[in-house]
């Protein structure tokens, strides 16, 4: 297809492309009617021809237009026109500057702030809500098609394989197996009976990806994507994140059961859980902000290793702990499988009545009942005041084989460290 910038197309002036894919190209336009920029979605016309598949393509691009033309709502990308001019097909949306997506946001090492996570699938979650009112099922709720604005607004996008559940609308449906697998519902995925309750499900693992970092049910093929779906529970939320409150791991778990019935029932009741997690949210304020744990921790002896992702991974599996001088952080005795990585601070090493060594900023303990899950060998009592990070052995397992690999060589590193200057002191005791 001949490139349409600097052109127009029926009363659109198009600019410039943004953006293609295998079956249509996205241009910039403008709509000198409106006064507004424009973005011009241009069907590519060997895919519409296409023999084997040019009409259902054809169906799943009028049917966006079809679909997203009867929805106005804040958090959808509207849609505006649609067109054919000579062997040109083309659909006219609202146009989202930046062109960011959630999938932006989807790696450890990027996450959004909690806070901002749950106002933006506290949106999403409305907006899903109006829609399935106005009979539309969106079947590919996934990041990528999340937009992002410049005032950090969320845009729902492609509504191409939507479903429309009034009967007298189905001319331009796709039906049976479409959608992106690792954001299907289970009974999508069995091309059972689709509902809102699908797009509720698909919600629900956007939420866990952009909390954690990584994908629910992820799988190294399509059988194994659609077992992790259908049959397979979750990694509960607590357990990769141990920063995050409570309650989100509840509603997590409700939006992703496996049958529909134990899901939420409406996007307006999943909305209205996350509107209770502003409340908990509040307990968190006094936190330190991801960015900044990143910048106090990337040059810690502990990390110089690790590659940025992996810091982040660590981070994020780990709780972040502040103790006033005097504080026992850990008894000898107690059973407890936890590290710790001193950020800043000292702490004093006691074994019994006698101070047996002095920790700093880098330095590391708790490493006998992380990796033995036995009785603590010492008492570790902050002598000034401290902040760690706190790592739970459950969570570090839940983190990529790399960030493992990385971390446990690390992690045995310090021990034969810490047990070689042990063995100096006894022999210069001797």
């Amino acid at each position: 297809m001949a490139d349409l910038s600097n052109r127009t197309l029926g009363k659109y002036d198009v600019y410039r492309e943004l953006g293609r894919g295998n079956m249509g190209v996205v241009y910039l336009g403008h709509d000198p009617f409106s006064g507004r920029d424009v973005a011009i979605k241009v069907a590519l016309p060997e895919a519409i021809d296409d023999l084997k598949n040019g009409g259902r393509y054809r169906k799943l691009f009028f049917n966006e237009a079809k679909v997203a033309g009867r929805l106005r709502h804040p958090n959808i990308v509207a849609v505006y026109d649609a067109g054919v001019e000579g062997d040109v097909s083309f659909i006219v949306m609202e146009y989202v500057p930046g062109g960011r997506t959630l999938a932006d946001h989807c790696r450890p090492e990027t996450l959004l702030p909690v806070e901002d996570v749950v106002r933006i699938i506290f949106k999403c979650a409305k907006a899903l809500d109006y829609a399935h009112r106005q009979g539309v099922v969106h079947r590919d709720v996934k990041p990528r098609n999340l937009l992002l604005t410049d005032e950090h607004e969320v845009k729902i996008g492609d509504f191409s394989i939507a479903l429309m559940t009034q009967p007298e609308t189905t001319d331009t449906q796709i039906h049976g197996y479409v959608g992106s697998p690792l954001y299907m519902s289970p009974e999508q995925v069995l091309e059972d009976t689709v509902t809102n309750q699908s797009d509720i499900f698909s919600i629900g693992v956007v939420l866990y990806e952009l909390l954690c970092g990584k994908h629910p049910f992820a799988g190294d093929s399509l059988p194994s994507i659609i077992h992790q779906i259908t049959e397979r529970a979750h990694v509960p939320l607590l357990d990769v994140r141990a920063d995050v409150p409570r309650v989100l791991g509840h509603i997590v778990d409700r939006a992703l059961k496996k049958r529909p019935a134990a899901r939420y029932k409406t996007g307006l009741d999943l909305a209205a859980d996350l509107s209770l997690v502003f409340d908990h949210l509040k307990l968190f304020e006094e936190q330190i902000p991801g960015q900044e744990r990143y910048r106090l921790v990337k040059d810690l002896r502990f990390f110089r290793d690790f590659p940025e992702p992996e810091i982040w991974e660590v981070i994020n599996a780990s709780s972040w702990q502040t103790f006033a001088p005097g504080t026992e952080i850990i008894a000898e005795g107690e059973l407890d499988n936890c590290f710790y990585v001193i950020v800043s601070g000292e702490v004093v090493v006691r074994k019994g009545l006698y101070e047996v060594d002095v920790l700093r900023q880098g330095d590391c303990f708790g490493e006998m009942g992380f990796i033995a899950n036995r009785g603590r060998t010492a008492s570790i009592v902050a002598r000034t005041e401290v902040s760690a990070l706190r790592v739970r052995a459950s969570l570090i397992e839940r983190a990529s084989l790399p960030c493992q690999l990385r971390f446990h060589k690390v992690f045995l590193n310090t021990l034969v460290e810490r047990l070689s200057l042990a063995t100096e002191r006894m022999v210069g005791d001797a």
